[in-house]
């Protein structure tokens, strides 16, 4: 999987849910809720007020090691 800044959360996660350490590091304890599964990498990042540039590298460096 590739991530973007406009990648779907809950696609992410339902890709490997292992992803999920990568939000909840930013604070973003409410996975489990339909509205932020539903929300792009961006929105989220902007709400925690994180980078969403640093965020999709990590995610995508654990995802290219996962192969």
């Amino acid at each position: 999987m590739v991530v973007t800044k406009k990648s779907i959360i809950g696609d992410i996660l339902d890709a490997d849910p292992e992803t999920g350490r990568f939000f909840l590091e930013i604070g973003m304890h409410c996975l489990g809720c339909p509205a932020s599964r539903g929300e792009c990498v961006e929105d989220a990042c902007l709400v925690h007020g994180t980078d969403a540039d640093e965020l999709v590298k990590k995610l995508n460096d654990y995802f290219a090691s996962a192969k």
